[in-house]
């Protein structure tokens, strides 16, 4: 009986375990996950499970009994401490040890800590894992809080609207001009500036913050000399990928674990996928990580067929969403090909109901619409077609989208 082995606890290893199963498998799955629930998708956990809108089972991709009834052996609380591709082994921290045929490496990303004086303060916190957002939402559900986040990431900005949204003082902080101008470019990044202030976010960028100030909790942050009250302080300044297992495995590792497009590692019989895996986007030629939702419910899938031996390449196309205040967005496309693009604005910017493409060499690289709904498989399809388009119809509202396609 041949085993294979899942490490983590998120969207990737859980498609992938529900994957192998769907495709016939009927050898041993054990699924090793530190945390303490099976695994569970992380979106709710800044947006609705955080303001008590959606429930667990908006979380929880499938409940532990489940596994079981798929002959699945779930290992929650129990961490790998080491992994041998030599061997074809990974010792548990009970001292357990698991031989393999094949093995995933899922094991996400880890929140980024800052430097700062008081950031060991009860009461400052990061927001990754489920425990996280049932902590926070037990401190702002009721209101009246005053929330200090600093970092203006889609988390930030994304707990900062919930938080707003329950009746919280929200105050946002970011060193750069623009929020999530990394992400979108500056252009785009001043939309959800303005969204933010008009529902009374204390948003301030080019800031230095200094140190959170306190003595048995977080009571404020320092702010370029300024005191600024705060029962509660979110550091929200990105994520590393969690590579400890696999550099000491001795894999090839450049911002997270190097895969080929099939998501095999540079270890035989040892595969990666999810926020960890930087893998190789045979569309863009190049290595591309991705931290998304989308990415790892896609890869999954794809390390699984491969795993078993079936024809699997991880082609799709980046794809986020994101809900703030009366904005709802879906954003398609490749990253590192948008610094350079030309923005291209289709719709009704200061009323935020648009579409923005980013165009390079005439060609869309990305598309991201706003409040504009039924449109995203035809943004990708325009994205994956690598066509020139006309700028002029892009950019005009009159000209319906998919006659675009038929023209590329």
């Amino acid at each position: 009986m041949t085993h294979i082995v899942i490490i983590g606890g998120g969207v990737a290893a859980g498609t992938a375990a529900k994957t192998l199963r769907k495709e016939g498998y009927d050898g041993d799955v054990t699924i090793v996950s530190e945390e303490a629930h099976p695994p569970y998708q992380r979106p709710p956990l800044s947006k609705g499970y955080l303001a008590g809108k959606e429930g667990m089972d908006a979380v929880i991709l499938q409940p532990t009994e489940w596994y079981a009834e798929q002959g699945m052996d779930l290992r929650t609380s129990t961490r790998a401490v080491s992994l041998d591709p030599t061997a074809h082994e990974v010792v548990l921290d009970d001292d357990s040890i698991l031989g393999y045929d094949s093995v995933l490496l899922a094991t996400g990303a880890s929140p980024r800590s800052l430097p700062l004086e008081g950031a060991e303060l009860p009461g400052v916190r990061t927001l990754r894992r489920l425990d996280d957002s049932d902590d926070l939402a037990a401190q702002l559900r009721a209101g009246g809080r005053r929330l200090v986040i600093i970092g203006s990431g889609w988390i930030g900005m994304e707990v900062g609207a919930t938080a707003r949204d329950l009746g919280n003082e929200v105050t946002v902080l970011e060193r750069d001009p623009v929020p999530l101008a990394l992400a979108l470019g500056d252009e785009m990044g001043e939309v959800f500036r303005a969204l933010h202030l008009e529902h009374g976010v204390d948003l301030r960028t080019s800031v230095n913050v200094e140190r959170i100030t306190g003595s048995e909790s977080a009571e404020g942050v320092v702010v370029d000399g300024e005191v600024l009250p705060a029962d509660i302080v979110l550091i929200g300044v990105g994520a590393a990928p969690n590579t400890t297992l696999a550099e000491n495995a001795g894999l090839r590792i450049h911002n997270g674990i190097l895969t080929d497009s099939s998501l095999r590692t540079s270890a035989p019989d040892v595969y990666a996928a999810g926020d960890v895996a930087n893998a190789y986007h045979p569309v863009i030629q190049r290595h591309l990580r991705s931290e998304h939702w989308a990415n790892a419910l896609h890869a999954g899938p794809v390390a699984a067929r491969a795993m078993l031996g079936m024809p699997a390449s991880f082609v799709d196309i980046p794809y986020f969403y994101t809900d703030q205040f009366d904005l709802s967005m879906e954003l398609s496309g490749y990253a590192p090909l948008m610094a350079d693009a030309r923005l291209v604005v289709r719709g009704d910017r200061e009323g935020r109901e648009f579409i923005a493409f980013w165009v390079d060499r005439g060609r869309i690289v990305a598309g991201m619409n706003v409040n504009v709904w039924k449109v995203n498989k035809t943004v990708q399809a325009l994205i994956r077609s690598g066509s020139i388009v006309d700028i002029d119809r892009l950019r005009d509202p009159s000209t319906p989208l998919e006659s675009l396609l038929e023209a590329a």
